[in-house]
């Protein structure tokens, strides 16, 4: 006995189920199980993705196939009383795909399968309806042509155009049935001159030319662009639905039309699609003509709209979910074609996951589990607006989310400046550098042409909820000429761009966009994440603004203030340089007292955004040459400010220039060989933590190391930390609770965690530069071959983005379990851009760490992805304190 391939579905009974959408794919198993639900479904039958599967693999359909769709033709005879090939009363399908997943438009269907010329008399006398069963003819003959044939669309458009014209009617139900037997004729000739056969006239052969079509659709451009982008796998292929016809085109009352249980926009409990009167389902799809609103169908059809409304609260309440349906009504009778969860807006999806619980469908657990929190972030950013149209003309990363649109400007002063006058500015750069901050904080948007996901554009945007795209390599910056190419398109300083950080769209012109608003279900299904979750979640910050909007947003914390972003503003580079040219310890001293009172007013404005919540500094990370003038103008600049000759602040940014930068004298390394440095900070810190205390603010700072790989770096420099803690609450007489730890982002700290946590009593995972120095990849440079890796297969993710679980991950892992053998109670979080990723949330929930750190934008997306990770899990375990 040959393995079952076909399943059939009709008479109020079906073979299938809404449950074996792996095997009959979603549109199969939904119509089988809405027929057993006792809903109107026209009878059919699906062929299994077994069967697709196996074509591909042989190049012939699986033993048996053949005749089980015989015997499943026969039945559906039967059941309707109609007979294929009859002229008589024909029995006519439709051939649609169905893979497990919804692929909207990207697979192809057949309608009226089983009219030739013999039929189509057959049909007309058995329906009195000449004009009806021409225009169904001619139908079937473009779409099996287009599909199967492979006679493009336009072909067919431009006959039935002319033939409008030739008649003197605007639409094509106007024209009558002598027109439509002219056409039908014009078609099959047309057919003849481009492939030089005849249209197949015997409805068998009609049949197994379709369902081998739909095969094939599964490996047309569009499928494979699809699953490429949503991440199907290409080996699911995808099942066939035979379906006996039922016609929206018999007269003014049939109609056909395609609506959702909820407005998928705003995620409303309102009936929400679209239907047209007349018509059959490719031409609401296809936009052939401007369908009406639905609710226009109670007044036209009131039966038939009271039939729909009833079978869609069934639906959404067996489904218990929001639907999108297809349905035909014929001579005022409503049947179903489809049925699936319908896509819906990521405001829609949070609104109608918060709302079905309260309507008693779902529980809390299943509307946290229901909301992609990749989506959520793009609710707290402006986005371009759907429906405006755009002229994209390069593609880079998306590196921080919502849109903006500006003036294109090159120089980072200039661009701070013109913003301060009211200009909107998007900052083009080939790259970002530190001291770019100025004019990045007060762009719109900012664009490179080179650099990754946590390139320095890319994570300061993020922190400061900028829309940017980096690493858009089609561009061609020119400083010189103050202009960027693309192509044969110029753009020049001054020209208005549009950017989608969303995406990683660039367009040309000011595209509108539409603001975000921060709603009521939005915040309740935070709330509820926060009951589940026992992970912290905590902000990277470096200004009160950032710490005040990642309050806002729900941080329980600071889990990285990066200190160096703080030296680019105002008068503080000028002492910054003096420090760096100083010979002297006794000179680089007097330039860091300027800087003293400055960082203090910083930290003391973090720790009072704050109130009661951890804030974790990072002592200067950054190379000292970021900090120096690279340009003649600026070099000069410097030099008649401080009187040291030009040529000397030459020779000093030559001295600390490095071959490789990220490797080189920074992190822990700049505050061993210049511990003056760790020194003014530490103070700067403790004298900001003790006026906070003593104005009543609750303070807890956490000091961290950056860059240790050896024990003995992070216990010099906790030497230094509890000396001068000591000193300023000598000096105050006030107690500060702190703690000392570093950050692990180096293979030989993780592997050596065991002796660093002797003297750290805090980690945090920098998974940014521990991914640069596991892989051996600058995350300056890997927008020239990621994408390449990753279309190859080679990797499945930029590890920039999602972490690296099987390599990064594991030396995370090492780092955790060597970390707590040593001290069980070591607090351990991460601060690396991976901390508002939802894999990687999940991956830290795992691994037992005890936060998570993102930048403001992305807390709502760690919050919810740390709630779904225990969900997933089924995991109870009593939160800790953060």
């Amino acid at each position: 006995m040959s393995k079952k391939y076909v399943y059939f579905f009709g008479g109020g009974k079906a073979e299938g189920s809404k449950e074996m959408k792996n095997l009959l794919g979603g549109k199969g198993a939904n119509l089988h199980e809405m027929t057993n639900l006792g809903i109107p479904v026209p009878p059919g039958f699906t062929i299994s993705t077994e069967s697709c599967v196996h074509y591909f693999k042989t190049g012939r359909y699986p033993e048996g196939l053949k005749q089980q769709v015989e015997e499943a033709v026969k039945r559906l005879e039967e059941l309707t009383g109609k007979k294929f090939g009859s002229t008589e009363n024909p029995l006519l399908v439709s051939v649609r795909s169905g893979a497990r997943v919804s692929m909207p438009g990207m697979m192809d269907t057949i309608l009226n399968l089983g009219l030739n010329d013999d039929a189509v008399k057959g049909l007309a006398k058995r329906t009195g309806d000449e004009r009806f069963a021409y225009d169904s003819y001619r139908r079937f003959i473009q779409m099996f042509s287009e599909i199967v044939m492979g006679i493009p669309h336009k072909v067919f458009e431009e006959l039935l155009d002319k033939k409008k014209k030739e008649k003197g009617v605007n639409l094509d139900y106007e024209l009558d049935a002598d027109a439509l037997k002219e056409l039908v004729e014009e078609y099959k000739t047309k057919v003849r001159e481009l492939t030089g056969k005849e249209f197949p006239q015997n409805p068998q052969e009609q049949l197994w030319m379709a369902i081998e079509a739909v095969f094939k659709s599964w490996n047309n451009k569009r499928a494979i662009e699809y699953r490429k982008l949503h991440r199907i796998p290409d080996d699911w292929g995808t099942a066939v639905n035979v379906q006996t016809m039922v016609f929206g085109n018999m007269g003014f009352d049939s109609a056909t039309g395609v609506a959702f249980t909820r407005d998928p926009s705003t995620g409303e409990k309102i009936l929400y699609g679209e239907y047209l009167p007349n018509a059959q389902g490719e031409d609401v799809v296809a936009g052939i003509r401007t369908p009406k609103p639905i609710s226009e169908l109670e007044k036209e059809m009131p039966e038939a709209y009271k039939q729909l409304v009833e079978i869609f609260d069934r639906l959404e309440k067996h489904y218990r979910d929001m639907m999108d349906l297809e349905f035909t009504i014929e001579k005022g009778k409503v049947y179903l074609l489809q049925t699936r969860v319908g896509k819906r807006s990521a405001r829609a999806e949070v609104k109608i996951a918060v709302d079905m619980v309260k309507e008693g469908l779902i529980t809390k657990e299943e509307a946290i589990m229901r909301v992609d929190p990749k989506r959520v972030e793009q609710l707290l950013h402006p986005m371009v607006d759907p429906k405006a149209p755009k002229n994209v003309i390069a593609k880079g990363l998306p590196a921080s989310p919502g849109a903006a649109s500006g003036k294109v400007i090159f120089d980072s002063e200039e661009a701070a400046e013109l913003a301060e006058k009211g200009e909107r500015i998007i900052l083009v750069r080939d790259e970002t550098s530190p001291e770019d901050i100025k004019g990045m904080a007060r762009s719109k948007g900012i664009l490179t042409s080179r650099g990754g996901m946590t390139s320095h554009a890319a994570v300061v945007a993020r922190g400061i909820g900028t829309p940017c795209v980096v690493g858009a390599e089609e561009i061609e910056v020119d400083y010189g000429k103050e202009e960027f190419r693309v192509g044969d398109v110029t753009v020049k300083k001054g020209d208005v761009i549009t950017i989608d950080g969303s995406t990683g769209e660039v367009m040309v012109g000011e595209v509108p966009t539409v603001d975000p608003e921060f709603f009521p279900e939005f915040s309740e299904l935070l709330e509820w994440a926060d009951e589940f979750r026992w992970i912290g979640v905590r902000a990277n910050a470096d200004t009160p603004m950032d710490a005040e909007r990642a309050r806002k947003f729900g941080a329980e914390g600071i889990g990285l203030a990066r200190t160096e972003h703080m030296f680019f503003e105002g008068e503080r580079i000028y002492a910054m340089q003096e420090m760096i040219l100083a010979k002297t310890k006794e000179e680089r001293e007097k330039a860091l007292s300027k800087l003293l009172p400055m960082q203090r007013e910083d930290f003391k404005g973090l720790f009072k955004a704050m109130d009661g919540f951890p804030v974790t500094i990072r002592l200067l990370d950054p190379p000292l040459h970021e900090f120096v003038p690279k340009t003649e103008e600026q070099i000069k600049e410097l030099s008649e400010r401080t009187g040291i000759p030009a040529e000397e602040i030459k020779a000093k940014a030559e001295a600390l220039r490095e071959a490789n930068p990220m490797l080189g004298h920074r992190g822990c390394r700049l505050g061993i060989t210049y511990p003056e440095i760790t020194e003014m900070q530490v103070r700067a810190i403790f004298e900001a933590a003790c006026e906070a205390k003593k104005e009543g603010v609750k303070v807890y700072p956490e000091i961290m190391v950056p860059l240790v790989s050896i024990k003995k770096e992070i216990e010099i420099q906790k030497e230094i930390i509890d000396r001068i803690a000591r000193e300023v609450m000598e000096e105050t007489g006030i107690e500060i609770e702190y703690s000392v730890g570093t950050m692990i982002e180096l293979p030989r700290a993780a592997l050596t965690a065991d002796e660093i946590a002797e003297v750290a009593e805090f980690f945090s995972f920098g998974t940014n530069d521990l991914t640069q120095t596991t892989f051996g990849f600058s995350r300056d440079d890997v927008g020239k071959f990621v994408p390449k890796y990753i279309e190859l297969g080679l990797l499945e993710d930029d590890p920039f983005q999602v972490l690296d679980q099987r390599g990064v991950g594991q030396l995370v892992k090492v780092g955790v379990e060597k970390g707590r053998g040593t001290r069980p109670d070591l607090k351990v979080g991460i601060c690396g851009e991976h901390g508002g990723e939802p894999t990687s949330v999940k991956f830290c929930h795992r691994v037992g760490m005890d936060y998570v750190s993102c930048s403001p934008f992305r807390v709502p997306v760690a919050r919810l992805s740390a709630a779904q990770a225990v969900i997933e899990q089924k995991f109870e375990r009593k939160r800790k304190p953060h």
